[in-house]
């Protein structure tokens, strides 16, 4: 059995987090860097005076020994305490300097040759040891300190680097939700005279970007609008002037070409209407399954309306929604409308509490759909495509405020989920705006 891999936190992914783990690693390296060099060049000279001494007295301890005259303290042949290799060096035939111990406090030893012997002195080194045991002190010392400035200077810089980048981060999310009024407004790119850096520039491509892909968006929108209008005069007169046709086939056939442009014409103005956000919403409350097995009869189809929760001979549980009538009954039409152009009976609409769901049992939508939405009159091979009603339900149940997701069911089919928002009254009275029409289900 593999065991799982234990993973890091995801903070430690941030910028944040990876420039403050380089500061501190280089600081502690500069430090102990530094500290070394300080710490090698004090301790030599601090040594190197304690065995020039050292030596000196070794000389004096010398001419008295020569002079057969009392040595000083600390001096002797073979003193106790003298380290075994300085002995050794002093006996064959060399002087010597060594730092030990003696009578438990560090001393410099100086050794010289007598007669096969070693004799030696030793000085005080405390004091030089104590001066250095301080300077490692107060090198490790300052260099905790110099760390610690050098984390909330570096944090600092770091964090308004890194704040601009989550700024510009939220501005691009917002595009990419349709916000094509967000910018970044960065004071660096508008003012050409102060110097600009790697953040600054994506600021302000993102910037040119947005506007340049609002002026495109607008564009379309205004040509969609426009067409859509200019279209609606002459359709009206082409409508008026297929009524008075001599009754026959080809009257019926000009009619329903005639109805047929007219509903594209009205389903142009609602999307161009979307994309424009001008919509205003008429908010209610409303039971669902009623209003779902009213779409379902008012669009002429065999269409199957399912409610979960209710048992034989009982109505379920009456879940409310807040939303739009119009706009809902439209986007459900829609659905309903696409399963029976596009799929396959049999087209069911199951209602369970706020989510409703569209399936019928045909070939399922296109890839295409599922990974990006619907797209605009995009026909697949064979010329199917789904023209422009899942596109205006997917605007208005935006509009709504309701979840609309496509998914192909495993045993084949198409499936449109949507999901509302429930209405819940926590004093149990009656909601405003509550419909009180009751319907069979």
């Amino acid at each position: 059995m593999r065991r799982p891999r234990l993973r890091a936190p995801a903070w430690t992914a941030t910028l944040a987090w990876k420039s403050a783990v380089f500061i501190t690693v280089m600081c502690c390296a500069f430090a102990a860097l530094l500290g070394v060099l300080v710490h090698t060049a004090v301790t030599r000279e601090t040594v190197d005076e304690a065995r020039t001494e050292a030596l000196s007295r070794l000389n004096d301890v010398i001419a008295a020994y020569e002079a057969g005259e009392e040595l000083p303290p600390d001096s002797g042949i073979d003193p106790p305490g003298l380290p075994a290799s300085l002995r050794a060096l002093a006996v064959s035939g060399h002087q010597g300097t060594l730092v030990a111990d003696h009578h438990g406090r560090p001393a410099m030893w100086a050794a010289a040759p007598a007669n096969g012997r070693a004799l030696a002195t030793a000085i005080d080194y405390s004091r030089s040891a104590h001066v250095i045991n301080s300077l490692d002190r107060a090198i490790v010392g300052s260099s905790l300190l110099a760390i610690g400035a050098t984390l909330l200077v570096g944090a600092f810089a770091v964090t308004r680097v890194t704040r601009r980048l989550h700024q510009t981060a939220q501005v691009a999310r917002r595009i990419g939700a349709g916000d094509l009024d967000a910018r970044v407004d960065d004071p660096r790119t508008s003012d050409p005279s102060r110097p600009q850096d790697e953040v600054a520039i994506v600021a302000g491509a993102l910037d040119t970007m947005a506007s340049t892909l609002q002026r495109k968006l607008l564009a379309e929108q205004r040509f969609t609008a426009d067409v859509a209008h200019e279209l609606r005069t002459p359709l009206t007169g082409l409508s008026a002037a297929a009524e008075l046709l001599p009754a026959g086939r080809p009257a019926e056939l000009v009619r329903d070409r005639v109805r047929t442009m007219r509903t594209l014409t009205e389903d142009l103005l609602e999307i161009s209407r979307l994309d424009a956000r001008t919509e205003e919403v008429d908010l209610a409350v409303h039971e669902l399954a009623p209003l779902a097995v009213r779409v379902a009869g008012a669009s002429g189809t065999e269409t199957e309306v399912r409610v979960l929760g209710a048992e034989a001979g009982t109505r379920a549980r009456p879940v409310r929604v807040e939303t739009d009538k119009r706009r809902l009954e439209r986007v459900l039409g829609n659905l309903i409308a696409n399963a029976h152009q596009h799929g396959r009976p049999p087209v069911v609409v199951t209602v369970d509490g706020p989510v409703v769901t569209v399936r019928d049992h045909g070939p399922g939508f296109p890839d295409y759909l599922l990974a990006g939405g619907p797209q605009r009159f995009r026909t697949e091979e064979g010329g199917k495509g789904h023209g422009l009603g899942l596109t205006i339900a997917v605007g208005q149940s935006a509009v709504i405020g309701a979840e609309l997701v496509f998914a192909n069911a495993e045993d084949g089919g198409a499936v449109a989920r949507l999901t509302l928002p429930e209405y819940v009254r926590l004093d149990g009275g009656e909601p405003p705006g509550h419909d009180d029409q009751t319907e069979a289900t």
